[in-house]
């Protein structure tokens, strides 16, 4: 086999939903090219970016002081390359015409599909997960689900004390399509009573069983936690805002939360609001955890491709950074680890 030729330019790109944390990724891929003495093309709005060939250089100086702040420098978007005309083949010659011998591309689902894709074709890829939904396969943990995590738990934390003045039940929308691990994980830590989530559908008078067994108890209050795409047992589909979809295939979802707080109060003829995190669970600043793990992410990525591998992803498996093929990773999302949930129902 023909040897690998050397990585002397990477591109770098975001894509899908912004988390924090981007821009710790952003400045670890391009601090630690700098001591391998490889440059770093930073690619605007994800794919858009290398099709419409719109880039900018990364130096030291142009990363500085990002670490703490949310969103992502470089911008995103969820073009889907797949879906534009010629769209890998516009990418590869954007790339020739910057000579960049590599990409690194941080996202979800989507955007480590379009990777996955690329690779396919011979150029060297490493994607790093990205996605405060924690539903990516292949790494125990993903940039953005911690931060989005404690935005869940003090939310819930603040809702708690106007619950308990006013005897209401409160219901918490959050963010989470296919996976509950954002409900799970902040209503457990939040103290939530109820945790609905799309991987076990719901029974609405279970749900209000709950509610009324804590009412007999004394406890006048409750705060229900309920994933976006979450769905009563008998609902034929998720609760969407509209029709439409993205460049993926996604409906967008939200009013799951309302529709849960409405048949609470009716059942119960107690009073109940719902309210709905939405893209405050993806703003301000990242962790500590978030930016550790984003950092060592940057790092282990270029060092993949120093050494030669591509079309593989950076993980965290445990306490360690390994490399998952993007084959393994695009076979679907990561559902909630049932025994963190059975964990919120002991709580309830």
């Amino acid at each position: 086999m023909p040897a690998t030729p050397p990585i002397r330019r990477i591109a770098v790109l975001t894509g899908g939903g912004d988390v924090p944390g981007l821009n710790a990724a952003i400045r670890a891929v391009v601090r630690r090219a700098g001591e391998r003495s490889l440059e770093v093309i930073g690619v605007r709005d994800g794919w858009r970016g290398l099709i419409a060939d719109d880039t900018v250089p990364l130096s030291r100086d142009a990363i500085s002081g990002i670490l703490p702040k949310g969103g992502t420098v470089l911008g995103t978007s969820r073009t889907n390359p797949m879906k534009e005309a010629s769209g890998l083949d516009r990418i590869k010659a954007t790339l020739a015409r910057h000579r960049i011998d590599a990409v690194i591309a941080i996202g979800g689902d989507d955007t480590l599909g379009a990777a996955r894709h690329l690779s396919g074709t011979g150029v060297p890829v490493v994607g790093i997960p990205k996605t405060m939904d924690n539903d990516v396969r292949g790494t125990d943990v993903t940039i953005g689900f911690d931060t989005a995590v404690n935005t869940v738990m003090e939310a819930v934390d603040r809702l708690h004390s106007t619950a308990d003045s006013h005897h209401r039940i409160m219901v918490v929308e959050v963010m989470g399509r296919d996976a509950g691990w954002v409900a799970a994980a902040g209503g457990l830590a939040g103290g939530a009573d109820v945790v609905l989530v799309p991987e076990v559908p719901f029974d609405l008078d279970e749900v209000c069983a709950t509610l009324r067994k804590r009412r007999a108890t004394g406890r006048m209050f409750s705060i229900v936690v309920v994933a976006e795409g979450a769905a009563p047992k008998d609902a034929k589909a998720q609760v969407a805002q509209d029709t439409q979809v993205d460049a993926f295939g996604h409906a967008r979802l939200g009013g799951i939360g309302a529709f849960l707080a409405r048949e609470i109060e009716r059942r119960m003829e107690c009073e109940t609001r719902a309210t709905s995190l939405g893209h405050v669970q993806r703003g301000g600043a990242p962790t500590a955890f978030d930016r550790v793990l984003a950092t060592r992410f940057g790092v282990a990525a270029v060092d993949a491709l120093a050494q030669g591998h591509t079309g593989v992803m950076v993980a965290l498996r445990g306490t360690s950074i390994v490399t998952v093929p993007l084959d393994e990773v695009t076979q679907g999302t990561r559902p909630l680890d049932l025994n963190l949930y059975a964990l919120t129902r002991l709580f309830s």
